[in-house]
């Protein structure tokens, strides 16, 4: 089957009724607009929250565990009555579903991230939707995505999607915080993100996701930059998800304004969970966005966490804004000790350091 593929992101507030519960009705009406986007010809993966809502209404649990045992048995209970609920919607329409269960340990190394994608390649060969989630039953901090709008931009750069679609409980990415500034309103379209509307989000990327406008904000810059563009959009707009695809006015359009990069950086930006954090001073914020040069120890004024070479770090400007992510060629002692200098000085203090990248351009996606 041929066709554009599209990545349908589906968030726990959409999903869920006033006392928490899923929602089955809009879950059938949602099932709907999907398989009117088949029938039109395109491919569709579906990335869905709402496990662990599913699991406490499934249960009969008075208010929400706070304790990970608790939070991971609830997701298992969850994660059953979910995917059952969509198997029993798209079966209704002759379709099948497989779902794909995902932690940053799984994505984070090569290999298992292309793992990862042959099975969701293997399910749309197959004419099966696929239902992505995140693995909150094995999930712990150090292999939490922490929230699924990140899940669903790594999802659509393992399949080469043409258009993400979320669909969340708000109308779209508004020019201000609505939350402070009254008569706020909704951008139509996004060409460039700047620092203002990033802080218009709600305020600074942080290496682990907790949900949110900024998690959207970021999975979009990622998306954009790797060629695929997104559309933000309110999940209980009658018809949302055909006029999205079709490129009707619904929310906030993402474009990519020529925008592409390579598959391996792709991964970096998202693939693996951040280490540690280098703040970066305004000279190198400039030289890595604007000349896509590499990070030198000159240009670091911070360095946050315990990582070692190779692992993955966030860079960050001194307002804690995410300037790109990467794979760090230095550990974080390493850098520590050498930031703010010059070559010629590392020379002469730490000779071995002489001449390394904190991180290198060819290991580096900027945001």
């Amino acid at each position: 089957m041929s066709g554009r593929r599209i990545v349908i992101k589906v968030g726990s507030s959409t999903l869920t009724d006033g006392d928490g519960s899923l929602d089955r009705r809009f879950i059938e009406s949602l099932v709907k607009q999907l398989v009117q986007v088949r029938e039109d010809g395109d491919l569709l993966v579906l990335v869905s929250s709402g496990a662990i809502s599913a699991g406490i209404s499934k249960l009969g649990i008075d208010g929400h565990p706070t304790d990970v045992p608790s939070l991971q048995a609830v997701a298992s209970v969850g994660q059953v009555a979910l995917v059952g609920m969509y198997a029993e919607q798209f079966a209704k329409h002759g379709l099948a579903v497989g779902q794909v269960l995902l932690t940053r340990h799984d994505t984070g190394h090569r290999q298992s991230f292309l793992h990862a994608r042959d099975t969701i390649e293997g399910l749309l060969a197959l004419g099966v939707v696929p239902v992505v989630n995140e693995n909150d039953t094995i999930a712990v901090d150090e292999i939490r995505f922490g929230d699924n709008d990140t899940l669903a931009a790594l999802v659509a750069t393992m399949v080469k999607a043409d258009l993400v679609v979320v669909l969340s409980d708000i109308e779209g990415m508004y020019d201000a915080d609505p939350r402070e500034v009254e008569g706020a309103t909704v951008l139509e379209q996004v060409d460039e993100f700047t620092d203002e509307m990033i802080r218009a989000a709600g305020g600074a990327g942080s290496t682990v996701g907790s949900g949110g406008m900024v998690t959207k904000l970021e999975a979009a810059r990622v998306l954009v930059k790797s060629g695929i563009p997104m559309v933000l959009c309110s999940g209980r707009r009658e018809g949302v998800v055909a006029d999205a695809v079709a490129g009707e006015d619904v929310g906030t359009y993402f474009s990519t304004a020529g925008s592409s990069r390579g598959a391996l950086k792709s991964w970096i930006a998202l693939g693996r969970s951040p280490s540690g954090r280098i703040v970066v001073d305004e000279g190198a914020k400039e030289a890595i966005v604007k000349r896509k040069k590499s990070l030198l120890p000159a240009g670091v004024i911070g360095v946050d966490g315990e990582f070692v070479a190779g692992d993955a770090v966030v860079l960050v400007d001194a307002f804690g804004m995410v300037v790109a992510r990467g794979l760090a060629g230095l550990s974080s002692s390493e850098a520590e000790a050498v930031r703010g200098m010059k070559t010629q000085d590392i020379a002469l203090s730490h000779p071995h350091l002489a001449g390394k990248t904190v991180v290198h351009r060819d290991r580096m996606a900027v945001l």
